[in-house]
């Protein structure tokens, strides 16, 4: 059965790992009316891939050329090609399991003051904390709570949902991924993704469900599951640019989303960012990125308090 639902998947140089994601959609009973595929690669794999045929893939794909590449230009690209009042944001890296899409269009049309709701990753959620890691949660949310899972607490430090048996299938979260995630057209911003989001694009799946929160309900899907098969790439590769990055689109959010602009927030993000090199030490690799992790910290906070540019 095909729903009116637009998928958009960005996608570079990764056209075997887009098959296994674009077979696991063949095996829905739901499938999107459309897929619309933003390559950015550098080779042709991809576009041949859009054009064979996937035995029992009824949706149509549509492939089309990125003009700029990154995650956030590549789905407003794709945004502007849609035709349905529904879009579903797909990671082209993931196997969904049976019955995802239906349970996540069930939980969206279940209220019309739902703006959007996502998948739970199997191999990707929360999990209790340690006593440092608790203690930091309470810090940073200003309060205790039994657990954290699905919220989005300090200086913009977002918490995975969680899978436990005894919640519901739909819960109520503060934010939401976008590495399969369905969206009410009617409650994106424009633009859904703002230019400050570039390359790796980190964190720009909470700029835009924190922006879709202020107005609208955000749902977890428990029962609806994926399975993300995260690949390595020259983006992952340089720490310090990864680094640097982080620290600048968590400042924007914490600022110009959250309006969280208080020296309170600014402490909490600098105990954050201490904290978060802290846990990295606890590994030979962590060691082997301090230096590199250090010096993207530093370009960061040279341009967030030197400069005067997007991010001020």
């Amino acid at each position: 059965m095909l729903a009116a639902i637009s998928s958009i998947i960005p996608t570079s140089n990764r056209a075997v790992v887009l098959m296994k994601t674009l077979e696991s959609l063949a095996l829905q009973e739901i499938q999107p009316a459309e897929i619309i595929i933003i390559d950015a690669s550098d080779n042709c794999e991809t576009e041949k891939l859009c054009s064979a045929t996937i035995p029992g893939l009824s949706s149509t794909v549509i492939y089309k050329k990125a003009r700029q590449k990154g995650a956030a230009s590549q789905r407003n690209q794709g945004l502007e090609e849609i035709l349905n009042q529904v879009i579903f944001f797909l990671d082209d890296d993931i196997i969904l399991e049976k019955g995802c899409v239906e349970r996540l269009w069930n939980c969206l049309q279940s209220d019309n003051n739902i703006g959007a709701v996502n998948a739970m990753i199997t191999n990707q959620q929360y999990h209790a904390p340690g006593k440092l890691t608790a203690f930091m949660y309470r810090l940073m949310s200003g309060k205790e709570l039994l657990t954290y899972a699905g919220k989005c607490i300090g200086p913009a430090w977002n918490l995975l949902p969680e899978d436990d048996p005894l919640l519901p299938e739909c819960n109520e979260v503060e934010w939401l991924n976008t590495t399969c995630t369905l969206y009410r057209t009617e409650a994106l911003p424009n633009p859904p993704f703002p230019v400050q989001f570039k390359g790796y694009s980190l964190m720009e799946d909470l700029a835009l469900s924190l922006q879709v929160g202020k107005k609208w309900k955000l749902f977890n899907v428990r029962n609806s599951k994926i399975f993300h098969n995260s690949q390595p790439g020259d983006h992952k590769t340089d720490r310090s640019v990864i680094s640097e990055m982080e620290l600048l689109n968590r400042h924007f959010i914490m600022v110009k989303i959250m309006g969280r602009s208080s020296f309170s927030y600014y402490f909490k993000l600098f105990l954050f960012e201490l904290f978060g090199i802290t846990v990295v030490l606890n590994t030979a690799t962590g060691w082997k990125n301090l230096i590199p992790v250090f010096w993207g910290k530093l370009k960061a906070l040279r341009i967030i308090f030197f400069t005067k540019n997007e991010y001020a």
